[in-house]
């Protein structure tokens, strides 16, 4: 019957002679991996013949039925009892279809004044705003997780590194922190993008609007939405908002990625200073000993997946012309397969960063290794009056003769000190210690443990404001 949708005949197939090839229903279908919008497609879609109804587009009766059948349709879906067709090409249409056959013309009257276009729009923003929400979560969980280890390790003394140099002695706790700070900075950034995302498009139909007496603004309210997209050819064509969710994502894995190439070093013999839980790690087919880090090198890897996913998208969108592309189907596996994948790593490093295991002496005997308190001997001669560069230079000469001697500037004695600058006194000996060097740092972003507590708080305090 004509204007009858089955398997063998499209929404739109009154216009062709011949019917689509299988080539080209497999080649063209987006259902295999768009169903995962079911449930925000009906949704909106109960959102949309709502208004309907209330501006007299549809009875009420066509309401209720339309509302009882995407009640069934749903359950189906969560029981995994729906029956998805590739003939069908995409979610909506294989909603629309069982709808129909439920419900009859009632559904048929459902894509009323909407498009595919305006439709699978606000379906992506529907489930990102959706998963934006579970991603913060999952960053709050991790930012609570380091935080917990900053509290416990305040006062646990590491090396510092610049070139990956030991450098200045700081707080573990206070190194935790820098990453919860970076993983707080992402958090912020998912917000303001989550802005942008909750924004209608319903309503922008194909791309020019519709000569229907629509209400955008009762469907954006119902849906939760904070306003509509208010040019009807940018609603459908654009898809910059999934690029800034996927360009976030690339920067939370980012900081994944630095976080496991620490723990990856720390974990080495050559450091020792951490011990992951045994869950995280595995063993080698020939070497007994072996303990890999495997979560943390795999989450380092999966950083260019999602760095490549930005790219894909960037790529996706720079040559179309406006408004609606079929390219734009293209859109949903890498955004998809980006938010799988900060969501299992961000899972995974929740419980890896509480499990981990930080060794303090070992972290102790490599901060006194690498001569970290140079800097505050530098410090402590300028407060004796010696300019910087000067007490720089004196400083660079002991340290010098430390290395030839093969003993720390700690290990110094007094006199010989004292032939590096004569404004040097015993006191000297304070600040070369690497518990003196942590405290001396005793102000705002500062490592000293006092500083690490205070932040420990703060950073607490900001976790769901």
């Amino acid at each position: 019957m004509a204007g009858s949708l089955d398997n063998k005949q499209q929404a739109w197939s009154g216009r062709f002679n011949e019917p689509v090839s299988e080539l080209a229903q497999r080649f063209t279908a987006s259902v295999g991996f768009d169903q995962r919008l079911a449930l925000f497609d009906i949704e909106g879609s109960l959102a949309h013949a709502a208004m309907l109804e209330k501006v007299g587009l549809l009875t009420k009766t066509d309401l209720a039925a339309i509302e009882k059948g995407m009640a069934q349709i749903r359950e189906e879906i969560l029981a995994g009892q729906f029956e998805w067709s590739i003939a069908l090409e995409d979610v909506h249409l294989n909603i629309e279809k069982r709808l129909t056959d439920l419900v009859g013309d009632a559904g048929k009257r459902l894509h009323t004044a909407r498009s595919r276009n305006d439709q699978v729009a606000t379906d992506i923003r529907l489930w990102l705003r959706h998963t934006i929400d579970e991603i913060r979560c999952q960053l709050q969980g991790l930012r609570i997780a380091l935080i917990n280890q900053a509290e416990a390790h305040a006062d646990t003394v590491m090396p510092g590194f610049t070139h990956l140099q030991v450098a200045q002695p700081i707080s573990f706790g206070h190194h935790m922190l820098a990453y919860e700070a970076m993983f707080s900075r992402d958090e912020e950034r998912l917000i303001d993008a989550r802005r942008r995302v909750n924004r209608l498009p319903l309503g922008a139909a194909a791309l020019a609007g519709t000569s229907y007496p629509i209400d955008r603004e009762a469907v954006a309210k119902r849906l939760g939405f904070e306003g509509v997209c208010e040019n009807s050819l940018d609603a459908v064509s654009d898809r910059d908002f999934a690029i800034e969710f996927t360009a976030a994502c690339a920067l939370i894995m980012t900081h994944v990625s630095r976080l496991s190439e620490e723990l990856i070093l720390w974990m080495t013999s050559r450091y020792g200073f951490v011990q992951l839980p045994d869950r995280f790690c595995t063993g080698s087919s020939i070497m007994p000993q072996k303990k890999n880090p495997d979560v943390p090198e795999l989450a380092r890897g999966k950083t260019g997946r999602v760095n490549g996913h930005l790219v894909a998208l960037l790529t996706l969108m720079k040559g179309q012309p406006l408004a609606y592309n079929k390219d734009n189907q293209e859109d949903k596996e890498p955004l998809f397969d980006t938010a799988d994948t900060v969501l299992d790593t961000l899972k995974a490093f929740i419980e890896l960063v509480a499990g981990m295991q930080p060794q303090p002496e070992a972290m102790r005997r490599a901060a006194l290794e690498g001569y970290a308190t140079a800097t505050d001997l530098a410090d402590y001669l300028v407060k004796k009056g010696l300019p910087f560069r000067d007490a720089h230079e004196a400083v660079a000469h002991a340290v010098r003769h430390a290395v030839e001697q093969g003993c720390g500037l700690e290990q110094l004695d007094l006199a010989t000190m004292q032939g590096f600058s004569q404004l040097i006194e015993a006191d000297v000996f304070e600040v070369l210690g690497l518990e003196g060097s942590l405290a001396s740092r005793n102000h705002l972003g500062g490592t000293a443990p006092a500083q690490v507590r205070i932040q420990v708080a703060k950073r607490r305090a900001s976790i769901g404001s």
